[in-house]
């Protein structure tokens, strides 16, 4: 396993999970991808829950804020993406007509972050990482390994992402699943790819832009079989992406969407 001790800006360097019951969640995840957990107090009698593979962190998982409650916000994994500054990332986002949900912060002495909005309605985060990098292991088994935009306007989206983190896109027709023959868009950072991007699936109208997260697998099939049995809705069942692997999207049992990503053993 590579450890990973820096992200380069423009990287998804840490995904997030907003649920409305924690424990559960963590059952449920810890059972599906056998990670451990440490809890870390945050105040007022809650908790972050950080989640590792071995002794490396791929994500967290924390009860929805007051205010996520309050506006009924569903729970949702949230991206991060690493940059270099969170003040000037912000303010570039707004001046490209994104908005700016949470104005930058410093998270203790860990990083400072933003919440921004896209100019079509998908929300993610920037990062600016201090103690706390993000990930400590990613493209491998039980972490993650794509994160991937469902979009009203891939046009306007990919401009966006494009002028704000350097992201050059390539598009090509999808071959497999519910939206083949859609186009599809990788983000590249540099000679690495950064993400994906496609437009939200006409059998799903009405569905907001959004940023899905996928986790490494060993076998699409049995996990998605695990994740049922957990309780989770299969709303992909495992289908092959000719040339790359085989993937599902999953429902969590309190509602978070997720994908799993196999690939074609060696």
């Amino acid at each position: 396993m590579a450890t990973i001790t820096q992200h380069a800006p423009g990287t998804f360097c840490w995904p997030e999970l907003s649920t409305s019951d924690q424990a559960a969640a963590r059952t449920f995840y810890t059972s599906l991808f056998g990670w451990t957990v440490q809890e870390t107090p945050i105040g007022e009698g809650e908790t972050y829950t950080m989640l590792f593979r071995a002794d490396q962190p791929v994500g967290a998982l924390y009860r929805a804020s007051a205010e996520e409650r309050a506006q009924g916000v569903p729970p949702h994994w949230n991206s991060y993406v690493a940059v270099a500054s969170a003040d000037e990332a912000a303010a570039k986002a707004k001046q490209l007509g994104g908005k700016i949900l949470v104005e930058p912060f410093d998270v203790m002495e860990h990083g400072r972050m933003a919440i921004i909005q896209d100019p079509t309605g998908a929300a993610f985060c920037v990062w600016q990482a201090k103690q706390h990098i993000g990930a400590g292991v990613l493209n491998e088994t039980g972490s993650l390994c794509w994160t991937e935009l469902m979009t009203t306007d891939t046009d306007r989206a990919g401009q966006f992402y494009a002028s704000l983190f350097g992201w050059k896109g390539a598009s090509m027709p999808i071959a497999g699943g519910p939206s083949a023959g859609s186009p599809y868009t990788v983000f590249n950072r540099g000679e690495q790819m950064a993400g994906g991007m496609m437009p939200i699936p006409k059998q799903s109208p009405g569905t907001p832009s959004n940023w899905l997260i996928y986790y490494q697998v060993e076998n699409c099939d049995k996990s998605a079989a695990r994740a049922a049995e957990l309780g989770a809705k299969v709303q992909v069942p495992p289908t092959d992406i000719p040339n790359v692997g085989r993937f599902s999207v999953l429902q969590d049992p309190q509602g978070a969407y997720f994908g799993i990503l196999a690939y074609p053993s060696a």
